[in-house]
């Protein structure tokens, strides 16, 4: 399907959920606005994501979906005024067919790569060596060429107060909602105290989920500097003052990708095949090849199904400091 987005004035964007999707739309977003830069592009997300896109200067209106249907039913007839030409559906679910149905105007959808993780997750077929990353697989279910740049996010909050522009910061994101994507937290541990004898000072970066676990590697790090918990915008705003950001597969890899940070990433269940490796980003991903048992899901699990769980283990502190070194001289 070919479409003249430069004669379109209004469109819509579904992407409800997760950090990492929604950052990787923005490529999109860009690229259609560079097409026609009076185009109206409106967003529909989660209510909860919604700083990932506040302050994005190519999205015109940004609508927020919740669950309850009285404020479903008051999106619905705030979107349907609008009046809009297209609908990018890249969540494709039920969700979202539920939102574009009373719209009455032409839809694309990504198609989804379901059958082709199902193989290389269960029968280890692997049938997405060729596949593009995630902001290519958007714009070509658009039909729109992406241009040379990476990911997008803007922030107008200013750095915590206790980063000093003088400290070389390494940040930590050690989370990430299932077990088998999070590098041991002995090894951040590891990490963080090399790194801190090398002369680089630690900054752990995290959301309400990772309290915890920030709590454990703050106790067990010398001098760390501990700013988890805080909103993405104030986090965007904090992982600028780093020299480079270790994170797992997780949203927060993402976003240093969109803020140009370098990151060097763990991927552990989750391999790169899947399209959501750092995106046109100064990064180095750390993973396992030499297992057959990856990738073991498409998503994450609670506990390794073969219980040694060497997809992260044999990912070691050492390695992971040497490749610092690697990544600032590239």
């Amino acid at each position: 399907m070919v479409i003249d987005f430069s004669k379109l004035k209004k469109i819509l964007i579904i992407r409800l959920s997760s950090i990492g999707d929604i950052l990787l739309t923005t490529p999109l977003i860009r690229s259609i606005k560079k097409i026609n830069p009076e185009i109206q592009i409106d967003f529909v997300l989660k209510e909860e994501f919604f700083e990932l896109v506040q302050y994005n200067p190519n999205i015109s209106n940004i609508y927020k979906y919740t669950k309850h249907s009285f404020e479903k039913k008051i999106l619905g007839n705030a979107l349907s005024s609008n009046n809009y030409e297209l609908v990018i559906d890249l969540q494709s679910n039920l969700r979202a067919r539920e939102i574009i149905r009373p719209l009455h105007c032409q839809v694309v959808r990504i198609k989804k790569n379901n059958f082709k993780k199902f193989l290389i997750v269960h029968f280890k077929i692997n049938k997405l060596n060729d596949a593009p990353q995630i902001p290519i697989r958007y714009a070509e279910a658009s039909g729109v060429e992406l241009d040379t740049e990476g990911l997008d996010f803007f922030t107008e909050n200013l750095p915590d107060s206790r980063l000093d522009k003088n400290e070389k910061y390494i940040g930590f994101c050690p989370g990430s909602k299932h077990f088998t994507k999070r590098w041991p937290v002995d090894y951040f541990i590891e990490l963080g105290n090399s790194l801190e004898s090398a002369g680089y000072k630690i900054v752990l970066f995290g959301g309400l989920e990772e309290v915890e676990l920030c709590f454990e590697l703050e106790n067990k790090i010398k001098n760390v500097l501990n700013l988890c918990n805080t909103s993405i915008l104030q986090v965007g705003s904090d992982m600028k003052m780093c020299k480079a950001i270790y994170t797992n597969d997780s949203g927060l890899m993402h976003l240093a990708s969109a803020l140009k940070v370098p990151v060097i990433a763990f991927f552990g269940s989750t391999v790169k095949e899947f399209g959501f490796y750092p995106y046109k980003a100064n990064s180095i991903e750390l993973e396992n090849k030499n297992l057959f048992c990856r990738p073991c899901t498409h998503i994450g699990r609670k506990s390794c199904p073969k219980i040694h769980f060497k997809c992260m283990k044999e990912l070691k502190p050492e390695l992971a400091f040497n490749s610092l070194t690697k990544l600032l001289m590239s």
